[in-house]
């Protein structure tokens, strides 16, 4: 082992890139935001490759002096700070004067740049962190930053980034993120020489409509609450606009993108009366605060923060956000809407209140199902004769009821079909007296077991669409179709990709034939984008599973044979853990005899 020694500054460099720039669209997030501080009211970024072969920003703002330009690029070199007083009250994005220097370290870099105050551009050029002198060139007043080959000097860091589609995908995300903030200025994105994206210079609510999309601004309520230095300002979605992800999120502290617990604790315990735990809100959400109240210094990335008095930032956010949603009739509305309107499809919901509405539709009229009950004709005759002595002419007493359709010996456990309560409920008849089941707590357990012993075996059958469904999703969505078939494939999908926004569902699990494809489709997507392969198939497994059986398991309101409910009832009695469903919540209830006698107070 060799003794202490000081390490070179361009392995500094590199050592510090592996924190800073991570993959291009954080190295895209370093240069946006120095162009932002730069003062630009126009900026452009031009990719290749997903970032990996070019990120080239171009903006108009104030310009590197030519003095300057080799400092640009020097670790722990910067214009934002200059003593501890000036790092404690940080208004900028930027501040360490890390990145450039860590960017620099692993590309080819070119940077160009003209102040007001000169007559020409000047421009210097550096590879793996050797940089030229200063050389004149053209360039109109502003800045253009390019770096090339993103770690082609470190082949192993290389290898950790992934497909081009997906490394896109975080761009673009990236871009959204600074353009969300920064409304006033126009941004143009450009990947691979097409245009994707082009905002004008507009106020919060076009840039929100442009980025989000016509929904969002339909379903957005505007917050601009203000109190004790605090500002929250912006747009919050109603809880009927829930995502089944978090993709819809973001949180801006003076103008900086965070993901921090306090808020995001904050604004969950805003919606928890209104939004049922397995959904996420929407939002686009400004916090401004004195700078002395906030640590950004917290990591390299500046996307974590640190407030001074975080009590009273979790109480205002949360009291801004619920008396916004309050004042919409959102809880008021949230509570009368119907189930749909709140739950993803296949979502257990016991309460009666959710099917209130649909309760009396004529799918859902109550129907008096075949009973089977022993009544011999010769002890019948002579009540009837009895009861309705006088009136023998008009009414004959009724036919005689066959003899029951089993023996008692022969009575399963959960017993035999007699019919359906309101589309939830089946009841069945056993050796004890009554079963109740819920339909689709009960179906839910059992296609889960399958999908556990099919995945386990590694045999799920799978079942092609006649007609291939088209989806359109985000960019990372296509992209983890493109680098996962083989994971889909193994949990019993077959999709392709079809353009840049769209995918086609071909094939679904056999054992999930009656689903919504699309929804199965994003809810599959959803947890391998935001877990991965290995986690999917190995911790994340079973809560994976139980989201696609709920997506398969029969519906509320859904009319039932007694053949078909006689077979669910049959499933429940060769399935492990049948008496409770995925979610924890029973599937049937016992009522004896004994206990039917109480209610009607027989024997009293």
């Amino acid at each position: 082992m060799s003794g202490i020694h000081l390490l070179p500054d361009l392995l500094i460099n590199q050592i510090a890139a592996g924190e800073v720039v991570d993959r291009p669209a954080s190295a895209l997030k370093e240069l946006l935001e120095n162009s932002v501080d730069a003062g630009a009211t126009e900026i452009e970024v031009r990719l290749a490759q997903g970032g990996m072969k070019l990120i080239q920003i171009t903006d108009n703002g104030s310009g590197i002096p030519a003095t300057e330009l080799p400092l640009a690029l020097a670790r722990h070199a910067t214009s934002k700070i200059a003593s501890l007083e000036d790092l404690e009250r940080v208004g900028s994005l930027g501040f360490r004067g890390e990145a450039l220097a860590s960017i620099a370290s692993v590309t080819r870099i070119t940077l160009n740049s003209r102040t007001g105050a000169e007559d020409h551009a000047w421009l210097v050029e550096g590879e793996g962190g050797a940089l030229t002198a200063p050389q004149p060139a053209a360039h109109p007043v502003g800045t253009t930053i390019v770096a090339r080959d993103l770690y082609f000097n470190t082949p192993a860091r290389r290898k950790f980034l992934k497909t081009e589609a997906t490394e896109y995908a975080h761009c673009e995300e990236m871009f959204k993120r600074i353009a969300l903030a920064h409304p006033a200025i126009g941004f143009t994105l450009q990947h691979n020489g097409r245009v994707a994206w082009h905002l004008r210079p507009s106020d919060l609510a076009t840039r929100v409509h442009a980025i989000l999309g016509e929904d969002f601004s339909q379903a957005a309520l505007p917050i601009d609450v203000e109190a004790a230095g605090l500002r929250l300002s912006g747009f919050a979605g109603v809880p009927a606009y829930s995502r089944a992800s978090r993709d819809a999120q973001y949180c801006f502290v003076n103008g900086r993108f965070v993901r921090d617990k306090l808020i995001a604790h904050a604004l969950r315990e805003a919606y928890k009366d209104v939004l049922h735990q397995a959904r996420h809100p929407a939002y686009v959400l400004f916090l401004n605060l004195d700078p002395l109240g906030v640590d950004v210094n917290v990591h390299p990335t500046k996307i974590e923060v640190r407030f001074r008095d975080s009590r009273a930032v979790h109480q205002f956010l949360y009291h801004g956000v619920h008396q916004a949603l309050a004042r919409s009739g959102g809880e008021e509305a949230g509570n009368r809407a119907p189930a749909s309107a709140f739950f993803p499809q296949g979502t257990t919901q016991a309460s009666s209140a959710g099917y209130a509405a649909s309760r009396f539709t004529p799918e859902a009229r109550p129907v008096q199902t075949y009973m089977p009950l022993a009544v011999h004709e010769a002890e019948a005759s002579p009540f009837y004769a009895t009861l309705f002595a006088g009136a023998s002419e008009t009414l004959a007493p009724p036919a005689p009821m066959p003899e029951p359709m089993w023996e008692q010996s022969e009575i399963p456990p959960l017993g035999y079909a007699l019919g359906q309560l309101h589309g939830i409920y089946i009841l069945a008849q056993n050796a004890a007296g009554l079963v109740l089941v819920d339909m689709h707590a009960a179906h839910e357990r059992v296609v889960y077991e399958k999908l556990k012993r099919a995945l386990d075996l590694s045999t799920v059958p799978t079942q092609p669409l006649l007609t291939p469904a088209a989806l359109n999703v985000g960019p990372l969505d296509v992209a983890t179709v493109a680098e996962q078939g083989a994971t889909l494939a193994q949990l019993g999908f077959e999709m392709a990709v079809l353009s840049p926004n769209s995918i086609a569902v071909r094939s679904i699990p056999a054992l999930l034939q009656d689903a919504d494809p699309n929804e199965l489709a994003r809810t599959v997507l959803q947890d391998l984008r935001e877990f991965g392969a290995s986690r999917v198939l190995t911790e994340r497994r079973n809560e994976l599973l139980g989201d696609m059986a709920c997506h398969g398991s029969v519906r509320a309101n859904r009319r039932l044979s007694l053949p078909e409910m006689n077979a669910l009832l049959r499933e429940m009695e060769a399935t492990e853990r049948a008496d409770q469903c995925n979610h924890g919540r029973p599937t049937w209830f016992q009522m004896s005899m004994a206990d039917l006698d109480k209610l009607f107070m027989r024997g009293k």
